[in-house]
């Protein structure tokens, strides 16, 4: 089955992940946080996988422009909430394979092993 691709089509980042597996050949489902949001079942099975500090982007604009009480996350649950209230906090892009596997971020050479495999 075909890996899906979250992130924001205006993007960057999420830009040349889409043309990674444009020019790779390999179909994928594309998700836009900011068209179809996310659940907070999907959040928290990432963060089980690869812990919230991964998922949420601190170099970003939105991330600067949140009160301090905001950027002070206590726990899993409340990045869960953050993320999904501003889901242009979460890392881009977020590639789940059929199986369940995650890239988080632009990494030609996980994209090219998960894809493999």
């Amino acid at each position: 089955m075909n890996p899906t691709l979250y992130g924001i089509k205006n993007c960057d980042t999420m830009k040349k992940a889409l043309a990674w597996f444009d020019g790779a050949g390999v179909a994928y489902t594309f998700h836009d946080y900011k068209k179809s949001g996310i659940d907070a079942a999907t959040l928290a099975r990432w963060c089980e996988q690869v812990g919230w500090e991964a998922l949420v982007n601190k170099r970003g604009t939105t991330w600067r422009k949140l009160m301090p009480a905001q950027q002070a996350i206590a726990d899993t649950a409340a990045a869960i909430a953050l993320m999904q209230a501003q889901p242009s906090l979460i890392r881009r892009p977020v590639v789940e394979s059929a199986d369940g596997a995650l890239v988080v971020g632009l990494d030609p050479a996980a994209f090219e092993r998960m894809i493999a495999r």
